[in-house]
């Protein structure tokens, strides 16, 4: 089993709103309210990024930075430019007529793709989540191989068409794949606090496959340790260190994300959905569910069901 392909796959990125921005120098703009996380990719001239709480980052042509958190930042053509707040009306005008937003006036020196995206709410295992407040990848360290991507995305923002929502989303998981391959090459020592630091242990890397591959089973830590070969307290350690829960605390949040997507996707019952994910009855599942999530199984249906029809006619609109 490829893990990250299977963490990925179910928390799926949705609700990709994206832009191209071209800039006038002098020019800034500040983005206090970034919806979910967001992602720069700098295709001409050159930028600086200003993350309150970090240094500043200077972004050449064919860098691209991500900010898996969504952190309120400041990009400009020059450091400390004073930066007015981004008019989100005038944002989501170019959007929907696949305009490029003008920054700045005069002759444009800087072109950059900007993107924000959010990962599917039914689903608490994130890999991205967990990464630093900002990732840069230089072109010359990597970030070039993610070019065509970039391309096919500016592409899409340029000319937008039917179901152009589903071909951002599924281009922006792409384009994710593709700068995580990029940043595990280059910087693996900064991934070793992360979700992403399961990779570089082989224990771990085995324990999680067992976890992901069998959800159902009546897994402990002792069982577990066994078919590894270890100790219950060095399988605990070694889990705890990196993704910072114990076995049965990570295997429980995935189980609740399986079942939290069955419940809003499909018409299974409960009985089928808690047999799953390794409850022998609806009552013990749903005593778990309940625990982990704070509503019962039939009111996260109800609930997570409008919200996504919600979301489906906001972006079809888009």
């Amino acid at each position: 089993m490829d893990l990250l392909a299977d963490v990925l796959s179910v928390g799926g990125v949705r609700g990709t709103l994206g832009a191209r921005i071209e800039g006038a120098e002098p020019w800034a703009v500040n983005w206090t309210d970034v919806r979910g996380a967001a992602f720069y990719a700098v295709t001409a001239g050159s930028v600086w990024l200003d993350v309150p709480g970090h240094d500043l980052v200077h972004l050449l042509a064919g860098d691209v930075v991500l900010l898996p958190t969504g952190a309120g930042h400041t990009i400009s053509s020059e450091p400390h430019t004073r930066a007015p707040q981004c008019d989100a009306v005038a944002v989501e005008r170019a959007r929907l007529a696949g305009d490029v937003v003008q920054l700045g006036h005069g002759e444009v020196q800087t072109h950059l793709l900007g993107a924000s995206y959010t990962h599917d709410p039914a689903v608490s295992t994130q890999v991205l989540a967990q990464l630093p407040d900002i990732v840069h990848l230089r072109a010359e360290s990597g970030a070039n191989c993610l070019s065509d991507s970039i391309r096919l995305l500016t592409r899409e923002l340029a000319y937008p068409q039917l179901a152009t929502s589903v071909v951002l989303d599924r281009m922006v998981d792409i384009l994710l794949i593709q700068f995580l391959r990029v940043w595990l090459a280059h910087r693996p020592e900064d991934a070793k606090d992360t979700w992403l630091g399961v990779l570089e242990d082989p224990l771990l890397t085995a324990a999680l496959t067992k976890l992901h591959t069998a959800p159902a089973r009546p897994w402990t830590t002792e069982l577990l340790a066994a078919e590894l070969g270890v100790s219950r307290a060095t399988l605990t350690r070694r889990f705890v260190g990196t993704t910072g829960k114990a076995p049965g605390a990570y295997l429980t949040q995935w189980r609740m994300d399986l079942a939290a997507r069955r419940l809003r996707d499909s018409h299974d019952t409960l009985d089928a959905i808690a047999r799953s994910v390794g409850y022998t009855t609806p009552y013990a599942f749903s005593r778990a569910f309940t625990r982990s999530r704070g509503q019962s199984p039939g009111r996260y249906r109800v609930t997570a069901r409008a919200e996504a029809e919600q979301q489906t006619d906001t972006y079809s609109t888009a």
